[in-house]
């Protein structure tokens, strides 16, 4: 078995993988209060509880992007799983041609999803992943990783307005059953869905435009299916891009090893 772990700002994501398949996913929320204890506990719980066996684990293989917590993590696989696992980006590299002006500057989750969606789908390509922000990335014909766009998420973006405008409840994102919102509900869901579907939809042309072909345009992340409703663009929803990613770095390596 592997055992892949993604730190995001919101959720860290546990995958376990049994030869080729994903097997089980969970997630944590993210808590940088966290204790190597505390995460080593849940982490072998749910492995109890699934009936599984923790020492079948040959390997394990970390990507973050919240730093203050990589200590906690590594220090309680360490722990609770007997092996020093891999971090991605220090000991396990990603192998894509980052043409990025700055290439430390991109976070491992974006560089992770590329190799997935380009790995599985083939380019050119737009990753488009519905996170805390929401990324769009791009990946041209031949594999290289060029950048993209960074955008509000849409929950960070429904918590600012409820904060900013008194009278605004706190409301379920999901999609309206109409555009002309007839309620205070109905209104922001109708505006928070629609608008950030034409904000993708506004951001993958200008992308395409400067990338000067039509590119496959892939979604991940929570909120992936929701903006689908009302964005047809998707080429495919893929919810485990990011746990697929960790995978195939991880195989490169074995492989060259």
């Amino acid at each position: 078995m592997l055992l892949v772990v993604d730190i995001g700002n919101t959720n860290m994501e546990f995958g376990i993988f049994e030869g080729e398949k994903l097997a089980h996913t969970f997630r944590l929320s993210t808590n940088k209060a966290v204790t190597s204890d505390e995460l080593g506990l849940f982490v072998t719980q749910f492995f109890f509880l699934r009936g599984l066996d923790r020492h079948r684990v040959e390997d394990i293989v970390i990507s973050s992007v919240v730093p203050q917590l990589n200590y906690t993590v590594i220090n309680s696989i360490k722990k609770y799983f007997d092996k020093p696992p891999l971090l991605v980006g220090e000991n396990l590299p990603v192998e894509i041609d980052n043409r990025y002006g700055n290439p430390g500057e991109v976070g491992a989750d974006r560089l992770v999803t590329a190799v997935a969606a380009y790995h599985k789908y083939g380019g050119p390509l737009i990753v488009v992943d519905f996170g805390t922000a929401t990324t769009f990335d791009v990946v041209t014909s031949d594999g290289a990783y060029l950048g993209g766009a960074i955008f509000p998420g849409l929950k960070v973006s429904m918590d600012a307005l409820v904060e900013r405008a008194a009278k605004l409840p706190r409301v379920e994102i999901v999609p309206p059953e109409q555009a002309i919102g007839t309620s205070t509900v109905a209104s922001m869901q109708s505006g928070i869905i629609y608008g950030y579907a034409g904000a993708v939809d506004n951001i993958v042309q200008k992308l395409e435009e400067q990338l000067g072909q039509k590119a496959r345009v892939v979604a991940t992340g929570g909120l992936a299916k929701t903006v689908s409703q009302a964005y047809r663009g998707f080429t495919a929803i893929d919810k485990t891009l990011i746990l697929d990613g960790i995978k195939v770095l991880y195989d490169r390596r074995k492989a060259g090893a």
